[in-house]
């Protein structure tokens, strides 16, 4: 196990000095998983490869329990790389595969085979040690991919969207064995993935890029709870974040946003103070699951249901507020059909507010130090 830190990381490319990584700032500890999430071509893989030495970096540092290793050739970094493309040996069996490094360092024969043995009942391949890898599934190959990295038993994992050439159920199996594995080993980790998904339910700490650039690095629940900006919030999430342009109108001292469905109906959000929000274009952002059935008996913003979908452990149903279509989550038992009205609330306190203009977060004087929403109260009516 070791320590990973990155100190403003530059990686450009060209004559022109294009920088494909921008001052990227990292650190984390001994034994934790680190997720590089962020949609194709922001740069997640071009880190990962310098990281691993696969690549130089055009500036900064990269320090693996305290010692900067950014000159050194890949071999001497003591990483493990697993990548997308598995990169097997055709001709080798699976044994050859996964000890050929170790015999690349002249390790004695029987602890060669011992590692080989160990690092196949982890990974539960042992019946497969003599096959070739055209003889594998998909789900296999990665695993003695894996298999390779883990015989080596270096200081780092790095794992470049391992689970992307599979199919949907299989990645959600490798997704399991994943994490169960680096539970067993403690092995410091990066994993580079574009799946929200994978980077919520695997990542101890996550990183979400945009064009080189880390927009915001925090534990999963810290992102999906307070997104540093509209980009951070709509990336993670299934389904997205509800984006909602707002009308605002002053009233005194207070700042009111207003919502209005298709049916006429309309509710006011009480923003906050008029000094900070005043000739400000806004956009409101709640995630479908935030938006609840009014009870009986309770006022609710009335909102014609125009698209129902079942999921299963959920119902996904879509109606329009400020003439945007917008998604609530709701329980797979709520009686709701296509072209019916619902009563709905929104949680106040669990709304954000982002600048229309740059996607940043809004966060009105009285809130800065809330840790998620920017909303005092809903006014139905």
């Amino acid at each position: 196990m070791a320590t990973l830190e990155l100190r403003n990381v530059i990686k450009s490319y060209g004559s022109g000095l294009v920088d494909t990584l921008k001052n990227i700032e990292l650190s984390i500890d001994s034994g934790e998983f680190l997720i590089l999430v962020g949609p194709s071509g922001c740069g997640k893989s071009t880190l990962m490869n310098c990281i691993a030495g696969l690549e130089s970096i055009s500036g900064g540092e990269i320090l693996v329990d305290g010692a900067d290793i950014s000159g050194m050739s890949p071999k001497d970094r003591d990483i493990a790389m697993v990548f997308q493309s598995y990169a097997l040996y055709p001709t080798m069996s699976v044994r050859d595969n996964i000890s050929f490094g170790l015999r690349i360092r002249k390790m004695p024969a029987a602890e060669i085979d011992a590692e080989v043995e160990r690092v196949a009942r982890l990974l539960q391949i042992e019946h497969l040690l003599d096959r070739k890898p055209s003889q594998l599934s998909g789900g296999q190959q990665q695993r003695v991919a894996m298999g390779r990295a883990l015989a080596r038993r270096p200081k780092i994992y790095l794992f470049d969207e391992p689970l992307s050439n599979l199919d949907a159920k299989l990645r959600v199996e490798m997704r399991t064995e994943i994490k169960l594995m680096h539970q067993r080993l403690k092995t410091t980790t990066v994993y580079v993935t574009h799946d929200q998904i994978e980077a919520m339910t695997l990542g101890d700490k996550v990183a979400v890029m945009k064009d080189g650039i880390i927009q915001q690095f925090g534990t999963p629940q810290q992102i999906y709870n307070d997104p540093a900006n509209q980009f951070v919030a709509s990336f993670i999430g299934s389904p997205p974040m509800n984006f909602i342009p707002l009308r605002t109108e002053i009233h005194g001292e207070q700042c009111i946003g207003l919502l209005e469905s298709s049916t006429g109906a309309r509710a006011e959000l009480v923003l906050g103070d008029a000094t900070d929000l005043q000739g400000r274009e806004l956009i409101l952002g709640i995630r479908p699951e935030q938006i609840l059935p009014a009870a009986a008996g309770t006022p609710g913003l009335r909102a014609e249901i125009e698209v129902v979908e079942p999921t299963g452990p959920d119902t996904l149903v879509f109606f329009t507020l400020n003439q945007t279509k917008v998604c609530c989550r709701l329980a797979p038992d709520e009686a709701v059909q296509a072209g019916t009205s619902i009563d709905l609330l929104i949680e106040p306190q669990r709304v954000l507010l982002f600048d229309a203009a740059s996607g940043e977060r809004v966060r009105p004087q009285q809130y800065q130090a809330a840790p998620a929403g920017n909303v005092s109260r809903l006014r139905i009516g």
